[in-house]
This record gives structure tokens, C-alpha cells and sequence, in this order.
């Protein structure tokens, strides 16, 4: 089985479970957006797939109750400007990123009351921020332009303020059908490595070049149960940018 996972910090309890529960899959670590369009193009089976994605596909099914989610500020996912929202003209979106970069043109439309350009994005887009010109950057590479700007809009705080409730930010989905026990045993390594999250940190951890606490966002910022409310969040979102 194939499966593709996000090469950020926030999913090495993931990848650390599918490398160490005795799972077999063939593992490939993306940026989001090839993630997803990996799981478009049947280059894998499942994927960490940016929600945003999953209306897109002619089949999905999600196949685990876990996902990338955070109740509130999650610090990886932010808009950064020298310019406070109503001064913004023209947005950069990232080109990591396909959820992120919904939800920030829903937010301007639906929360924020503008209506800037949106300019999709390359890489090293981030230099381009500047003036009237804001951006959105994503990952743990985005901790390291907090102390660049001077306003940082959190996409996940700005949607708890606008809805109510936590934001998903991807989730576990196939493009075919599975078995039934092969999904469970894939639930089964995912939550091995959620609970092994000492033991995940420190082989993985390392590898990220980031300011941020690492496991003060693992445990406090990140959630990775799926639960219902998040559902409906999934289900609003979706609502709003199709």
C-alpha cells in the first residue's frame, strides 16, 4: 500500500507509527500540496491530504479518526503583512499549501470584509511580502517570520473567531476502497506513534529547522483526534469554498 505523509513537524507521530508498528506501507513524505496531488494522480493510495482536496476527488473515503487540527492559534499557518487587513491589496498564497490558502480567500470574503488580488506563488515568494503585498506562509518554516512583520494574522485563530470551532487542516484519506482490517491496522500505527510521541520526538525532531518549541506544539498547539466537532468544522469549511 502506498501512502503518502507530510514532510512538516506536526506529523512525525505519524510517520513514526507507520515506520515502527509493524505496519507494511511504502512511505513518501510531501509538502501538502504534492501530498494531494499525489493521491489525484493514484501515485498512492492514501495520503495526509489537505482538506480543501477531498471535494476534488472521484473517490474518498477518510480511513482514520486521527488528522492535523488545531482548537485556536496553531503558529505554522499564518498571513503576514506590513500592513494591517484593510490596507492589504494583493495576498501571495503559498504554494505548499491547498487548505491554507482556501481558507484565507474564505476569510477574507466571509470574516475580514475584503477583497485583495490572490497571486499563487514559487519559491522564495516570502521576499516578495512587503509594501501592501501580504503573504501566506505555512509549516514550521513559518515560526521563523513572526518577528519579521508586524501584522501576523493566525489562519486557525481567525477561523475559531469567525465559526466557533477547531480547524482541520488535513486528514487521512484514501482514493479507493480498503479493506476494512487494513484501515484498522493503519488507525492501529497511527495511534502508535501518537502514543509514542517521547519516542517520536526524539528520532525525528532534529530535522526541523524551526524556532518553535517543538514539543510544546506537538502537545498543546496540534490536536490529532478527529472528533465530531471537528467533522462539522471539516463539513463548514467545505460548505463555504465550493
Amino acid at each position: 500500500m502506498k501512502v503518502c505523509s507530510v514532510s512538516y513537524l506536526n506529523s512525525i507521530p505519524f510517520v513514526y507509527g507507520l515506520e515502527n508498528s509493524g505496519i507494511e506501507v511504502d512511505l513518501s513524505l510531501e509538502i501538502p500540496s504534492v501530498c494531494g496531488q499525489k493521491l489525484l494522480d493514484n501515485e498512492v493510495d492514501i495520503a495526509l491530504l489537505p482538506v480543501a482536496v477531498i471535494p476534488t476527488l472521484d473517490y474518498a473515503d477518510v480511513v482514520s479518526p486521527y488528522c492535523i487540527s488545531s482548537d485556536g492559534a496553531v503558529q505554522t499557518v499564518c498571513l503576514f503583512s506590513e500592513v494591517p487587513l484593510e490596507q492589504i491589496d494583493i495576498i501571495l498564497l503559498d504554494y505548499h499549501s491547498r487548505t491554507s490558502n482556501a481558507l484565507v480567500q474564505l476569510l477574507s470574503k466571509h470574516f475580514w470584509k475584503i477583497q485583495p488580488n490572490f497571486k499563487t506563488s514559487n519559491i522564495d515568494f516570502e521576499s516578495n511580502i512587503k509594501g501592501n503585498t501580504a503573504g501566506v506562509i505555512i509549516g514550521d518554516r513559518a515560526y521563523n517570520y513572526r518577528d519579521n512583520f508586524p501584522y501576523i494574522y493566525d489562519l486557525s485563530e481567525e477561523w475559531k473567531k469567525f465559526s466557533g470551532l477547531p480547524f482541520v487542516f488535513a486528514c487521512w484519506v484514501s482514493n479507493k476502497p480498503l479493506d476494512s482490517s487494513f484501515k484498522k491496522a493503519f488507525s492501529s500505527a497511527l495511534q502508535y506513534g501518537i502514543s509514542n510521541l517521547d519516542l517520536a520526538f526524539s528520532e525525528k525532531s532534529d530535522a526541523f529547522d524551526t524556532q518553535i518549541d517543538k514539543m510544546i506544539y506537538l502537545t498543546e498547539v496540534i490536536n490529532y483526534d478527529l472528533t465530531d466537532e471537528k467533522r462539522k468544522s471539516m463539513k463548514m469549511f467545505l460548505d463555504l469554498i465550493f
